[in-house]
């Protein structure tokens, strides 16, 4: 099926944006292309700001593409604010469409209280933040998720007493479990760790918890998660639920509409569930399936998921979809180089979660992505590489 298309509108300028702007090129498309932008800044990477940005060693993370060498019309400092059929509605106008590319990310979200808090998913914010690790600051960090345990690596490092308040029994709890969260204990030594601790407010001069009890802190950094950026579409007529509905193809319940990123809530032939994953991975591989398909082909995205985490001295490195798991194996010792795999009834492997054994993730994500059988007696001893577990 060959679509129409002269004018493709993409909304939201991050990695995802771009690149689908890049694959719209790559694939011949020689008509208009519009890439709206809400920040006033050139597209750039999200993962480095809590790594390499917050802790001083570099002061951007712009991805190198050219928009004018790429014939495309460049709106900064531009929101959506509403969808109709053919139309985007933004906060500089009406602007129509053939084709229309979803890109609009999430936000983080933000907790009660008067006093000031800060995130991490803007360069600002990075920059802002990382001006207030100073020596002898008080960071209170609200959350020991993927984010929560980057920054206080970074405010440890910068020399800061840092406190760390977690709702759940252990760091990582909510992203990969407790039982595994708890292998990184010893790691937040030197930190105020506060485990099954709740939030009441963030006040100025620090955070109350709901016992009552107040944590001074010079600065407050929420890390409690995401939200998918789809406020703006709430009137329109597309289908949302934890984001932009998208089939395998990334195609939206409206005409001539793609979703790509951390808005996008696709279909996984795979996993055979939905998923709306926050990485890195995502909003670069996507957007070819995404313009594909908003150009008339039959492309389907189905990915084995990634991403990877610097903490504590500690590279961790994800791939795979735990959920579909049913029981937890451990390859090495909690206090040495370690991994955590995921291992089906069937005997497949679900996921991996490598600890300074990046091998394991290499050679994990593609037997996920084979869907090969383990022996997993020999999966356990840390000496024999996972390749050589395939039965």
């Amino acid at each position: 099926m060959v679509i129409n298309v002269n004018h493709v509108v993409v909304v939201g300028a991050g990695l995802a944006g771009v690149r689908s702007v890049e694959a719209l090129r790559g694939r011949g498309f020689t008509g208009r292309i519009t890439l709206i932008g809400q920040e006033r800044h050139r597209p750039y990477d999200r993962p480095p700001l809590s790594k390499a940005v917050l802790k001083g060693e570099t002061d951007s993370s712009f991805v190198d593409t050219d928009l004018t060498a790429l014939e495309v019309g460049f709106w900064p400092g531009v929101s959506a604010k509403t969808l109709r059929a053919g139309v985007v509605e933004t906060t500089e106008g009406e602007l129509g469409y053939d084709g229309l590319v979803i890109a609009t990310g999430a936000d983080p979200i933000t907790l009660p209280g008067d006093g000031p808090q800060h995130v991490l998913r803007t360069l600002d914010d990075a920059h802002e933040l990382r001006a207030r690790l100073v020596p002898g600051a008080r960071v209170a960090v609200i959350g020991a998720g993927w984010i929560g345990a980057e920054v206080a690596t970074a405010a440890r490092r910068a020399g800061c007493a840092v406190t760390v308040i977690e709702a759940g029994p252990a760091p990582l709890s909510h992203a990969v479990g407790a039982e595994l969260g708890a292998r990184t204990l010893p790691w937040y030594d030197g930190i105020d760790l506060r485990l099954d601790t709740m939030v009441g407010s963030v006040e100025e001069g620090g955070v109350e918890l709901l016992d009552g009890e107040f944590i001074d802190a010079h600065v407050v950094v929420t890390g409690i998660g995401v939200r998918p950026a789809v406020e703006w579409l709430a009137g329109a007529d597309i289908d949302l639920h934890n984001g932009v509905v998208v089939d395998e193809h990334l195609r939206a319940s409206l005409p001539n509409v793609v979703a790509v990123g951390d808005c996008a809530n696709w279909w996984s032939r795979r996993f055979q569930t939905r998923l709306r994953v926050e990485h890195w991975d995502t909003a670069l591989s996507a957007p070819e399936v995404a313009v594909a398909t908003l150009l008339g082909d039959d492309a389907v995205y189905d990915p084995v998921p990634y991403f990877w985490s610097e903490q504590f001295g500690h590279m961790m490195q994800y791939t795979g979809h735990h959920p579909a798991g049913d029981r937890l194996l451990y390859r090495g010792k909690p206090e040495g180089k370690w991994s955590a795999c995921w291992v089906k009834d069937d005997d497949t492997l679900a996921a991996v979660l490598s600890v300074d054994r990046p091998r394991d993730y290499v050679q994990g994500r593609r037997i996920i992505d084979g869907g090969h059988r383990l022996d997993t007696e020999r999966l356990v001893d840390p000496d024999v590489p996972l390749r050589d577990c395939v039965v």
